[in-house]
């Protein structure tokens, strides 16, 4: 199989010279060319077509975003994953960006010290995501998954009759796009709470909150510890603290930690999806939209043991269809929908559930 062709883009020479050398020792990829800016990375699109390409957000002459506007106008398929930095600026256009057509993006190494573990924490990064989005490795969108094991071990009778009283989703690559879509669907007279993760680091999570309540019927917020869940209100896992659920006498709440990262993520579905299985049981209704890897499968398993639902999203809206693919797999999802219909399907689901009777009683709010 023919190396990944990469184009490299980026106005630093030291970044690219950087970047160039981290990729460089891995077989499965070959930097194919850099661009010092927009406009030289427009006519090399073109003349060396290559598989994905990297690129900086803030450049002369042209610009990260009106960069992506151009490529998307001549190759709409064509992955892109931003090159930003930690700071309120850089988050903002990157998530800009990924509204613009963007695929992923990898933060700037800050602060490391050394240029060893610069290049190492670059190729932890950007390396698997580069794979995934090109079809490559763990947790890609085009191997077929084998058909979903038969549920199990809750009878899908008493699962039909649980009244959903919390509804959790878990997301990561291309998931602010796919939240863009679902959040803003949810109506404001949505019965139940909302609880996310969506894999990204601090200061990214908020303005993405941020983003999504200006969109949204419902209020969307970051998380915040102490903070009691309420139907009508979405809460987002802030950057680096896993989020989970806390019973107490006057309802349920949030609650963050930093233990130890779970599938190399913090927030991680899967601590989150564990939290609220164990907390709402039978009562629950998880959905894993797109994302590369695994996490969620685990999580999703814990939701199904207590008699709750998982819903995932289909592999042709996916953009890496690593997380809903293989909760698929393991045979925890009860349905897959398309990104256009999941939230129509949420919504239909939640309410339908709450005109029956509850399994056992429900835990949380009305």
């Amino acid at each position: 199989m023919p190396p990944i062709r990469i184009l490299i883009v980026d106005d630093s020479v030291v970044i690219r010279k950087v970047l160039t050398d981290a990729l460089a020792g891995d077989p499965a990829v070959e930097v194919a060319g850099t661009a010092s800016d927009g406009r030289l990375a427009l006519a090399k699109v073109g003349q060396l077509k290559p598989d994905i390409l990297t690129l900086d957000v803030e450049m002369p002459n042209m610009s990260g975003l009106e960069t992506i506007k151009e490529i998307r106008k001549s190759h709409p398929q064509l992955p892109i994953i931003m090159f930003s930095t930690l700071t309120e600026r850089g988050a903002t256009t990157t998530l800009d960006a990924l509204a613009l057509g963007a695929s992923d993006y990898v933060t700037k190494p800050s602060n490391t010290g050394s240029l060893d573990v610069t290049m190492l924490r670059i190729k932890e990064d950007l390396l698997p995501k580069i794979k995934a989005l090109c079809g490559r490795g763990f947790g890609d969108k085009k191997p077929s998954f084998p058909p979903p094991k038969p549920p199990q071990p809750v009878a899908v009778a008493e699962r039909a009759k649980a009244r959903i009283e919390v509804l959790a989703i878990g997301t990561s690559t291309g998931g602010p796009n796919a939240l863009a879509e679902v959040i803003p669907a949810i109506p404001a007279d949505f019965p139940v709470p909302i609880v996310i993760v969506q894999h990204m680091p601090k200061l990214f999570t908020r303005l993405l909150a941020e983003r999504l309540d200006k969109a949204s019927a419902i209020s969307v917020h970051e998380g915040e510890p102490g903070k009691k869940i309420e139907p009508g209100h979405a809460w987002i896992a802030p950057g680096d603290y896993h989020m989970v659920l806390e019973r107490r006498a006057a309802g349920i709440h949030l609650a963050m930690n930093q233990n130890a990262p779970e599938n190399s993520c913090r927030p991680a579905v899967d601590v989150l999806f564990r939290s609220v299985a164990s907390t709402f049981g039978a009562n629950t209704l998880a959905v894993v939209l797109t994302g590369m890897g695994s996490d969620g499968v685990l999580g999703s398993q814990a939701v199904r043991e207590k008699g709750g639902r998982v819903f995932v999203q289909d592999e042709a809206s996916s953009v890496v269809w690593g997380m809903p693919g293989q909760t698929a797999a393991a045979g925890f999802a009860d349905n897959i929908y398309s990104l256009r219909n999941i939230a129509i399907e949420i919504d239909r689901h939640v309410r339908a559930s709450r005109q029956s009777s509850a399994v056992g009683k429900p835990i949380g709010v009305r």
